[in-house]
């Protein structure tokens, strides 16, 4: 959807009035997003990492486990969105 001047900057739907802000869009192809939660996996499993024992002995090593396969589908994704920006790059061309 393209933003024109001539689009309103309020639109009314039923009792209520929407205000459309005019703002730029943000990370489209979405490589940082996942960028950053692929380093927020990792820094939970290098965190959780000192506590293997503990976590052992309560039956909550899936917690670590799950940070791990984060990282692991992150590396994925990250690769995926790349490949996706890139193929736009090449497109749009």
């Amino acid at each position: 959807m393209e933003l024109r001047d001539e689009q309103p900057t309020a639109h009314e739907i039923g009792n209520r009035r929407y205000l459309i802000a005019p703002v730029e869009p943000l990370d489209v192809d979405g490589v940082r997003t996942v960028q950053v939660g692929t380093g927020l996996f990792l820094l939970a499993f290098l965190g959780l990492l000192p506590f293997y024992g503990r976590l052992e002995e309560d039956g909550h090593t899936w917690l670590l486990w799950m940070c791990l396969s984060g990282v692991g589908l992150g590396l994925l994704g990250v690769e995926y969105c790349r490949r996706r920006r890139r193929f736009r790059v090449e497109r749009d061309a």
